[in-house]
């Protein structure tokens, strides 16, 4: 989903109406910043339990409150708020949590000049020209020089989320969609069975029902079921990342084509978006893996399609190692909406 323009109301003082408050909201923790000033990056982050509050407004109340305590007594004027969900209404509901509000009321209820709302994986994709050399790290491959262009990037956390970014005469514009649900494609014959397996529980194979948090499960099942040992016991994600870690064969294996398969899906994602500019890997997974995924073949297969090797060989992957960028992100969709 494209960013909500966000509701304004008359403005008073100076027209960027600093301090901002920021948001990342996900559905179960719910991270907030606050920008002080043109230039300043985000500062005060807490990261608040959703399950804790009873809603939105309460938690930026209980964040702001905290901030008073410290000394931070001003309010903000305006707002960003990067959400875990599609935004095409006044009214918002939380994919994976109990919280629903309407833009329009929490805008007055936080007294804010401006509410700006935006799809997650939007705020995360507007965060990528400006990420520092700190924030990323090399995958093997040609290096990432200034962002340029078209940039993708791929987050395989609880969900498998994908977007771009397009550098324009106006700024930069972020492509939000749901390109984790397209269908996955196998490259081998062991592949095409590890899909065969998956489809007796679920008739379309997307992207996500493998490159994520709910999806490792069940490919660590069918990386079992091929191997002809089918487990009663099925596991959790991170029950699969330790096992890989800690030599566990099946989960071991389950990692080895994850990275596999996200590096083919991520060279799809690269030619159907003209990414040339780079290709971003987020998400809380793959950092997790540590040397097991810039050893793995992820680049060979990313670079693996064919007549357009040559294209891809040219293209840098990073990982995104700061958890907090779309933070960044939210605020530099509101820095561009005040220009």
């Amino acid at each position: 989903m494209q960013a909500d323009q966000g509701v304004a109301s008359s403005q008073t003082g100076d027209a960027a109406g600093y301090p901002w408050l920021v948001a990342d909201i996900g559905g179960s923790n719910a991270r907030f910043a606050w920008v002080d000033g043109a230039g300043q990056r985000v500062q005060h982050v807490r990261k608040l339990p959703v399950a804790h509050y009873d809603s939105l407004r309460a938690a930026a109340e209980a964040y702001l409150k905290e901030l008073a305590g410290l000394g931070v007594s001003a309010r903000p004027r305006r707002a960003s708020l990067a959400l875990a969900t599609a935004i095409n209404s006044d009214r918002i509901e939380l994919t994976n949590s109990h919280w629903t509000f309407s833009r329009s009321q929490l805008q007055a209820d936080l007294g804010l000049d401006e509410l700006r709302l935006l799809n997650d994986f939007e705020a995360l994709a507007l965060s990528l020209p400006g990420l520092r050399a700190d924030q990323v790290a090399a995958v093997p491959g040609p290096s990432l020089a200034t962002p340029r262009g078209t940039l993708a990037v791929i987050g395989p956390g609880t969900g498998l989320g994908v977007g771009g970014v397009i550098e324009t005469s106006g700024g930069w514009v972020a492509l939000a969609g749901e390109g984790g649900h397209m269908t996955l494609a196998p490259t081998n014959d062991y592949e095409s069975e590890l899909l065969a397996a998956a489809r007796k529980e679920f008739p379309h194979v997307s992207a996500e029902r493998f490159l994520s948090g709910i999806g490792l499960p069940t490919l660590h099942v069918a990386v079992a079921a091929v191997a002809g040992q089918p487990s009663a016991q099925r596991l959790t994600a991170e029950q699969i990342v330790e096992g890989s870690l800690s030599g566990d064969a099946i989960c071991a294996k389950t990692m080895d084509q994850f990275c596999a398969f996200l590096g083919s899906f991520a060279g799809s994602v690269t030619l159907a978006l003209g990414a040339r500019g780079g290709v971003y890997i987020g998400g809380g997974i793959v950092p997790r893996l540590g040397e097991r995924f810039f050893q793995s073949s992820f680049r060979a297969r990313f670079e693996d399609k064919g007549r357009f090797a040559p294209y891809l060989a040219s293209v840098p992957c990073v990982l995104i190692t700061d958890t907090l960028t779309a933070l960044a992100g939210a605020a530099f969709a509101l820095e561009q909406s005040v220009r």
